[in-house]
């Protein structure tokens, strides 16, 4: 008689004693638990070296530079090898199941240890900086910007495989292209797309192609809103749903947006990084997305989704609840990332009990930058008397007017039931309208997507197509040389930010030093008359102002000045490599936009005059000007200084890594050209002609490059 199935603990279960286990433990073929748990070990151990044989096969196939087997097995013993590892496997699995024994389920997920080992990979790349080396003995400042730029380079291709791993599991995207154009929906550009991107090879279009895709599969209007831990995002949101669903009071798990969408029943449905989805009571949210229940996303949760049977979600608009992308700019911003293309509309939620924060400021910059329509909202309203309200209404927009150059509406809301009017006239104004459009809405949003795709693929192919135009007129030691430049621009950046953050931290500590140069303002100012806040304390505001824009302006003069290198380094690549993909003038200088500025605040100063002047009284008259501000600002004057200063290095990190970014975006393109000249993989004749023919099915015209030309042919 067959045994039963392996228990966790060992046992075998299937069977009473009588039937299948004697009383010493020994089942009826000879065999006890532990017997069972050995043969099992020892088949999993040698599944282990098949597994490793397989390695072996695989290694001629490999494009790794650093091959650990020599490729000397043939063809035909390769297939023969795998015939016989396949046949025995399989018998592997017949003489476990004919002893009762089911091979236990895999205990790891492929993405989640894919994306784990990325992280080991990118800790062994920052090892290889100039400072970690420096033990090793001593090198040039030249040598030290190559090992900075070494790892710069292959951090910057790890973060891109990651970030399009984020997005989690995918099913095969032409599959899914055909339900959808069964379905009757108008899929040809996309297939085009598809087709094109798979052809040649261009991962860095897919994660993009999945987007659109899915929003293809679930034409939603998805409004997401983003804002601070404790600003009032899952107080508004159950308010407008009609649902205390999200848990208020909770500190959430960083990078797991949630959706809130339309279901004829409740219930919550959870994707993890590691383990199949799962469904849930909306009850049980809690046990996902706090830090309490789930601290550090221990649990690997990458995506949640709620669906409640609420009006307010019946018209096809999703609302998603998302952690704010500035507090997510250190830990997890891969997956709020991901999602960011996903997203129809923005709602930038601000506390209005508290001051705009760089984290506020970096949320909406950059919804701006990706395209996002916003509408930036005042929570807790409640909070603050009428006039004060709008006091902090008008400052919130001129704030963002003089940091981000956006002229944005700001709304002011409250999710307390006595407030309730409040937010419904809001809900009214902006978001009811947008129900009876949000399938045009959505449409808009799709078509603004597919287009971005398309151009970007489109200048992919003709940077390639250009090349193979060019020929081999590049020599290899011109190649050589732009790819050492390319690598010691980008060790630039980490010498960038230490000196940007060595002044931002001279800022925050110069609070004394701007008291006394405001105070020998004051003293140059002073006059018999008496004089009050309408003249001195204006002066002693322009005069800090202006010390703290001198103290900043050495960092918007660095990274201008290392901006208008980089672009012209970048073109200088592009048109030695014939690469058409380059910057525009200025196009990297825009991402230093937004420096922040000293906020004083709307306090008055009231400064007596001496009542005498004269030169050879100015020592006497700065030193009372210094106690004078000292006792009415000194603190306050301080703190501003300490709050600028912090400002500042928010800005200079947000910044030097947008300018980072944009250059690998550049210089990945042009390193991957260098890398398929100097291997000898250049365009062939054919992949030209193929390009051409790609063009021409996008829509593109598409000048004849001479077949001869091409690279490689």
């Amino acid at each position: 008689m067959a045994l039963g199935k392996m228990t966790p603990t060992g046992g075998i279960a299937g069977g009473s004693e009588s039937e299948g286990m004697e009383p010493n433990g020994a089942t009826v073929n000879g065999l006890n638990s532990s017997h069972t748990r050995h043969l099992l070990a020892r088949f999993q151990y040698a599944d282990k070296l098949l597994g490793e044989i397989e390695s072996i096969l695989t290694a001629a196939a490999s494009k790794s530079p650093f091959p650990k087997y020599k490729p000397d097995v043939t063809p035909q013993q390769a297939k023969l090898v795998q015939d016989y590892l396949a046949r025995i496997r399989a018998q592997m699995v017949q003489v476990l199941r004919s002893q009762g024994i089911e091979a236990p389920e895999p205990p790891f997920g492929s993405l989640h240890s894919i994306r784990v080992m990325l992280g080991f990979a990118g800790i062994s790349f920052e090892e290889c900086r100039a400072a970690a080396m420096r033990g090793y003995g001593e090198f040039s400042p030249e040598a030290g910007a190559q090992l900075d730029g070494l790892a710069g380079e292959m951090k910057s291709l790890l973060g891109r495989l990651d970030a399009y791993l984020a997005q989690g599991t995918g099913p095969d995207l032409r599959e899914r292209l055909e339900e959808l154009e069964r379905a009757g929906s108008d899929v040809g550009l996309v297939k085009t797309l598809e087709r094109i991107i798979d052809a040649h090879g261009m991962v860095e279009f897919r994660p993009a192609l999945l987007n659109v895709i899915e929003r293809m599969a679930s034409p939603a209007y998805e409004i997401a809103v983003f804002g601070r831990v404790s600003s009032g995002k899952s107080s508004l949101l159950n308010r407008i749903v009609g649902r205390d669903v999200l848990p208020v009071g909770v500190t959430p798990v960083t990078a797991v947006p949630t959706r809130i969408a339309y279901g004829a029943e409740e219930r919550g449905i959870v994707w993890f990084a590691d383990a199949n989805p799962q469904r849930f009571a909306v009850a049980d949210l809690a046990q996902y997305v706090s830090e309490d229940f789930n601290p550090g996303n221990a649990k690997h949760v990458s995506r949640i989704a709620v669906e409640l049977p609420a009006g307010r979600l019946r018209d096809g608009v999703v609302y998603v609840d998302t952690p704010g992308l500035g507090s997510l700019a250190r830990a997890g911003a891969a997956e709020t990332m991901a999602y960011l293309p996903r997203c129809d509309l923005g709602i930038v939620l601000l506390d209005a009990g508290t001051t705009l924060t760089p984290d506020d400021l970096s949320t909406i910059q950059v919804l701006s930058e990706a395209a996002i329509p916003m509408l930036v909202v005042l929570s807790k309203c409640d909070l603050l008397a009428a006039e004060d309200l709008e006091r902090v209404r008008t400052y919130t927009a001129g704030k963002i007017a003089a940091e981000l150059g956006l002229n944005l509406a700001v709304s002011a809301v409250s999710a307390k039931p006595e407030q309730q009017e409040l937010l419904e006239a809001w809900f009214s104004r902006e978001i009811l309208p947008l129900y009876g459009r949000h399938a045009e809405l959505a449409r808009e949003s799709l078509r603004r997507k597919v287009g971005t795709l398309r151009m970007g693929v489109e200048a992919a192919l003709r940077a390639r197509l250009e090349r193979a135009g060019k020929g081999g007129d590049t020599g290899a030691g011109e190649v050589q040389g732009i790819e050492s430049e390319l690598r010691k621009a980008a060790g630039r950046f980490a010498g960038l930010r230490a000196e940007a953050f060595r002044i931002s931290d001279g800022i925050g500590a110069s609070g004394w030093e701007a008291i006394r140069h405001a105070a020998e303002v004051v003293a140059d100012g002073w006059s018999g008359e008496e004089s009050g806040w309408g003249e001195l304390g204006e002066r002693v505001m322009t005069a800090m102002e202006a010390f703290a824009a001198t103290e900043a302006k050495p960092v918007a003069t660095m990274l201008g000045e290392a901006a208008e290198e980089l672009t012209e380094l970048l073109r200088r690549a592009a048109s030695a490599l014939a690469v058409a993909n380059a910057p525009e003038a200025g196009e990297l200088r825009g991402v230093l936009s937004g420096m922040p500025r000293l906020d004083l605040g709307a306090g008055r100063i009231a400064i007596p005059a001496p009542g005498f002047a004269g030169r050879r009284w100015r020592a006497w008259a700065v030193r009372r000007a210094v106690r004078v501000l000292e006792d009415e600002y000194g603190e306050r004057g301080r703190q501003a200084f300490a709050d600028y200063g912090k400002q500042m290095e928010a800005w200079i990190g947000r910044t030097v890594g947008e300018l980072e970014a944009r250059f690998n975006s550049y210089a990945d393109a042009y390193r991957a050209q260098i890398e398929r000249m100097m291997s000898g993989r250049g365009t062939t004749a054919e992949e030209a002609e193929a390009i051409r023919r790609d063009l021409a099915a996008l829509g593109a015209p598409v000048s004849e490059a001479p077949a001869e030309a091409a690279v490689g042919g």
